[in-house]
């Protein structure tokens, strides 16, 4: 792709694309921090699924998954980043990175939602896993957007 290909003017169909990809990356930062923020909710989890749990023990699986969260979410980021990227220099490829990505994605998020630990509950809690979708759901319409837009 030429320079001059790249720096053409945009079109309304790439800045909303531009402005989805955001509001994606956007939801991926606030889904990473909330559990942060809220580290009751995971306690209260955990707390549920094994009463017989000490207070030292709740607090090293909060740990836990807390690091597992923050891992996820700065990949996410990273994810949307290097897509942003591709589209602004339109690269050929980035659909398929971003297909490729979502698809990932909704793979861990469904992972969430449905994986059972030991205590026969779902591993995560279940509002903490419902909120991975939004950025999901972002990331659909930014895969709508970008193959609606190849010609």
């Amino acid at each position: 792709m030429t320079p001059a290909t790249t720096n053409a003017r945009r079109t309304a169909r790439e800045w909303t694309l531009f402005v989805v990809m955001g509001i994606g990356l956007a939801l991926t930062v606030a889904v990473t921090v909330y559990p942060l923020a809220n580290r009751g909710l995971l306690a209260d989890h955990v707390r549920a699924g094994y009463p017989s749990y000490h207070e030292g023990e709740i607090a090293t699986a909060v740990t836990w998954y807390l690091a597992i969260l923050a891992v996820l979410g700065g990949l996410g980021v990273l994810s949307w980043l290097g897509t942003i990227w591709a589209t602004w220099v339109r690269k050929g490829w980035a659909p398929w990175l971003a297909t490729v990505i979502l698809a990932v994605a909704v793979c861990v998020v469904l992972a969430g939602l449905t994986v059972k630990d030991t205590s026969g509950d779902v591993g995560l809690a279940p509002a903490v896993g419902w909120l991975q979708v939004l950025p999901c759901l972002a990331g659909l319409s930014a895969v709508v957007l970008l193959w609606g837009g190849r010609r």
